[in-house]
Order: C-alpha cells, then sequence, then structure tokens
C-alpha cells in the first residue's frame, strides 16, 4: 500500500479523536424591580423561542427567585442572545439583565 493511504488513514482517525461537543452555557436572566413581566415573557418567547406556557415558567422563577435560565447554547450563540436581550431591554427603556454562566 502506497505511503499516502496509510497517512490518510491516520489523519482521519487523528480528526476523530479530537472532535468534542462545544461547551455549554447558560443564559441566566435577573430579576429587577422595573421591568415588567409581560415584557420578560415577550423576550423569552422572542429571543429564546420559548412556547408562551414555559415563557410565563421562567418568568415566574426569574420573580421569585431572583433569576432564571432562559436558554442553554454554545458560546457565541449565549453571547448573542444575552445582547439581544440587552439591546431590547434598552429600546424599550427596561433595566432588565442577563449573564453567561458555564453550565
Amino acid at each position: 500500500m502506497p505511503w499516502f493511504f496509510e497517512n490518510e488513514t491516520d489523519l482521519a482517525a487523528k480528526k476523530k479523536r479530537k472532535l468534542a461537543e462545544p461547551e455549554e452555557f447558560r443564559v441566566v436572566m435577573l430579576n429587577d424591580h422595573f421591568t415588567t413581566m409581560e415584557f420578560v415573557v415577550e423576550i423569552l418567547i422572542l429571543v429564546f423561542h420559548k412556547g408562551e406556557e414555559e415563557a410565563n415558567r421562567i418568568m415566574m422563577d426569574i420573580h421569585r427567585k431572583g433569576r432564571g435560565v432562559a436558554g442553554i447554547y454554545p458560546w457565541d450563540i449565549a453571547q448573542t442572545k444575552a445582547e439581544q436581550v440587552h439591546a431590547m431591554a434598552r429600546q424599550n427603556e427596561f433595566p432588565l439583565r442577563c449573564v453567561v454562566e458555564k453550565s
């Protein structure tokens, strides 16, 4: 067997071993005393694609516990969603904040 076939299979095996699932991060929304519950539900539906029932459940977690997990994503998606939340909150003059935490 020629040398280049041997190297191709070795290379394919090395690539297979290096592939791993990306790390996941939680987008956690934080409670404040000014943002309306309706706006939080709207954010959960529009940005995180939650159904109305699940959005209401998460909103109540935020309200009662001070924080609620909106979703779990790879780093770049989690950061983008957090930025979208902050931008929409600013546009609507709410102080709503969220953080990205390692899962």
